[in-house]
């Protein structure tokens, strides 16, 4: 899945514009290398965030194309930082 999507999914960000601007202005990170929006995600990968003043650093658990609302907290558990990103 691609990462843009995997955030909006995951509702890490909320909203895949959102994820994919975040992603091209080098914000984010999987496995401590720079990604792009189109870059696909594994799980068990790390997906680092950095925002002005905050960071989030999740390892992926589950990919799934359609997620319910109370069930995206399940597709990442959280490493370190803060969770609500947007």
């Amino acid at each position: 899945m691609r990462l843009d999507k995997y955030l909006k999914v995951s509702r890490i960000i909320k909203r895949r514009t959102v994820a994919k601007e975040a992603c091209e202005s080098g914000r984010v990170l999987i496995n401590d290398k720079v990604a792009k929006p189109g870059t696909e995600v594994k799980e068990n990968d790390i997906i680092e965030i950095k925002y002005s003043e905050k960071s989030l650093k999740a390892r992926i658990i589950n990919i799934s194309e359609h997620v319910k609302k109370e069930d995206a907290k399940e597709m990442y558990e959280i490493i370190s930082g803060d969770e609500d990103m947007d």
